[in-house]
Order: C-alpha cells, then sequence, then structure tokens
C-alpha cells in the first residue's frame, strides 16, 4: 500500500508513536500530512485527499491496523486519529432473492447506459423499491450531493469527537411524511464501511428535521439490488450502531 510509507513518516515526523491513544486522539492537520510527504514522488503517497481516505478497515495504513486506530475529519482540513473500531460490517445476505416488479408502467432505456452507483440508486428509487423497502410510498428525493455540517459532538468509547464544517455526501436523501432516509451506496461488494460515513450525514439531517432520520446502506452487484437498514441508538454515540434489517431483491418488470 503506497501509504504505508507514508503515514510511517508522518508518525515518526511528529512523535506519534510515542502518543497514548488510550487517553486521547491525536489531531493533525492536512498542511502537517502535506509538509511530511512533501519528497515522495508518487501522488498516491503525499497527496492529502487519498492519504486521508480510509472508507474500509482494508483502505487503513499499517501503522493504523497495528494500533487499532482510524481516522476522523473534525473540520476542514483537521483530522483526528483515534483508537476504536471505526467500521461496521456489511453482512452478506443470507435471504433468498426476492423478486421485486416494478410500479412503473414503461421501460427505462437511459438507465441501461452506464454502470455508476447513482445510476442504480437512482433506478431503484424510480422503480419504487426504495419506498417498498422502506413501506414509505409517501418518500420523495429531496437531498443529493455534498453539504457541510453543522457544529455537533458524538462519543468513540470514553472520547470526546467535535465536529464542525465537515463536508459529507449523501448519494440520495428521500424524506416522506414521517421519516427522512439517507442512503449511501456503493457498486462493489462491500464487507465493511467506515461508520462515519452514515453517522456524520446521520447527525447532519437530523439537525434539521424533527421527523425520524433512517440511513441506509445500498448495494448492486450482477442483477441483485441489497439494502441494509443501519440505526443508531444513542445520537450521540459513534458506536451504537446496529443492523435493523437487510433484504436483496432482483428488479423485473410485468410489461
Amino acid at each position: 500500500m503506497a501509504s504505508n510509507e507514508s503515514w510511517d513518516k508522518i508518525f515518526r515526523d511528529y512523535n506519534i508513536f510515542n502518543h497514548d491513544f488510550d487517553s486521547a486522539p491525536f489531531p493533525i492537520k492536512a498542511e502537517k500530512i502535506k509538509r511530511a510527504c512533501q519528497d515522495f514522488t508518487e501522488v498516491g503517497q503525499k497527496e492529502v485527499r487519498i492519504l486521508c481516505k480510509q472508507d474500509s478497515r482494508e483502505d487503513r495504513p499499517e501503522v493504523f491496523v497495528e494500533r487499532s486506530l482510524f481516522l476522523l475529519p473534525t473540520k476542514n482540513g483537521e483530522y483526528v486519529i483515534v483508537k476504536g473500531e471505526g467500521y461496521v460490517d456489511i453482512p452478506e445476505i443470507e435471504a433468498t432473492k426476492e423478486l421485486y416488479v416494478s410500479q412503473l408502467d414503461f421501460h427505462l432505456d437511459t438507465s441501461l447506459v452506464g454502470n455508476s452507483e447513482m445510476q442504480h440508486l437512482d433506478y431503484a428509487y424510480a422503480s419504487s423499491l426504495i419506498r417498498s423497502f422502506m413501506s414509505d410510498s409517501s418518500l420523495v428525493l429531496t437531498i443529493r450531493g455534498r453539504k457541510y455540517t453543522p457544529q455537533f459532538s458524538f462519543h468513540v468509547g470514553p472520547h470526546v469527537i467535535n465536529v464542525k464544517s465537515v463536508q459529507t455526501e449523501v448519494d440520495a436523501g428521500y424524506e416522506g411524511k414521517n421519516q427522512v432516509v439517507l442512503v449511501e451506496a456503493k457498486s462493489s461488494n462491500s464487507r465493511n464501511v467506515i461508520i462515519r460515513q452514515l453517522y456524520y450525514p446521520f447527525r447532519q439531517w437530523q439537525s434539521f428535521t424533527k421527523k425520524q432520520v433512517i440511513t441506509l446502506f445500498f448495494q448492486k452487484s450482477g442483477d441483485t439490488y441489497s439494502i441494509w437498514n443501519f440505526r443508531f441508538n444513542n445520537i450521540d454515540d459513534y458506536n451504537s450502531i446496529e443492523l435493523v434489517s437487510s433484504s436483496r431483491f432482483k428488479i423485473a418488470t410485468d410489461i
């Protein structure tokens, strides 16, 4: 992994190897990461955005894995290195794949062009699969793209993390009469995902509505559309995430 050498140097340059992570997370700014890695030649070894993109357990450099660490953004250009469980498993759905009949009364030609996460999610919504999975016919698309979080705090184990104006991206958000449904979509088979990708948007949008905010993880592989419904039992606890339900579908038309 190209980032191993980079993060090893970052840890050495800022004496992070001697930091007591049981007592507190270690704060680090993007400018310090950039400074430590400025002499590397490969983009993957010195680009801050790439070095800080650790969306799965497997994306972490060795110095993180060996010490049970993960990275969280706290502000634009600012991060904390935290000891704890930063990821949630995406379990294999063992239930039989359901045949779901699209509610559309016509064929969609344009949805077959390309192979993107957004495209597959849009097709699932257009066919009313998302509405059916949530048992909510009132859901309409209202959220999409990048926004910045308000200020909030939360716990990771004994540690308090303070966040302000961190950029988040929601692949799609749907509002209904009584709930808001946020979706994180992946086009490949993910075995785990960093909880932040579900938790930060959850906290962000829960601050703007009194309706219940639901978080879904969505994935398409072959002709199978898989959906996992996660919830946070304690809004202030990053690790209070748990799986509520999951199902997998094949979308068919009866036209």
